[in-house]
């Protein structure tokens, strides 16, 4: 009896953890973007150990924003977080099912420099891999190497923005 009271619950616990994450759009509010992770984030989840993935970090060409930093094989835009201060991570919970960390053993191909990578450990106990001491996020709605939706976005309280090879953001406004 009480597994199937389980089981008739699981549908109702999983649209309270989607509605709980907000409305999506680009906004200079202060609302929170969301949307349910998809499978490219899930690659970036691997565990801080020390037979954690290798997370390849390269460089890609964006049309409109010139050199950006990116992640994996299918070269995913990476994020910086400006609600980060110093080199711990801010984004958590919620934030982290928008904009997961990107995680693993870090190294460098392309345009970045292994010099600038770094770790930290996040809260949960994962290694997030760091860029001149920036923590790097993907964000969710992002399918392939050509997207960038997160650009200068304003969510979960600070703006999101690309990473160029030298460290900086990338700032078009």
């Amino acid at each position: 009896m009480q597994r199937g009271r389980l089981v008739a619950l699981a549908p109702v616990a999983t649209a309270v953890v989607i509605a709980a994450c907000g409305g999506s759009s680009k906004t200079t509010s202060k609302s929170h973007a969301s949307s349910s992770p998809s499978t490219t984030t899930s690659a970036a989840s691997t565990s801080g150990s020390s037979s954690a993935q290798i997370a390849l970090i390269t460089t890609k060409h964006n049309g409109k924003l010139g050199t950006v930093l990116a992640y994996g094989n299918k070269k995913m835009t990476v994020y910086l977080f400006e609600g980060d201060k110093g080199k711990a991570s801010k984004c958590t919970g919620p934030c982290a099912a928008v904009w997961p960390a990107v995680t693993g053993k870090p190294r460098a191909a392309g345009g970045a420099m292994s010099s600038e990578l770094g770790t930290i450990n996040r809260p949960d106990g994962t290694t997030q891999i760091t860029y001149k001491g920036h923590p790097l996020y993907l964000y969710s709605k992002d399918g392939d190497a050509g997207d960038a939706y997160g650009e200068g976005i304003k969510s979960f309280g600070a703006e999101w923005y690309a990473l160029a090879p030298s460290g900086k953001k990338v700032d078009l406004s």
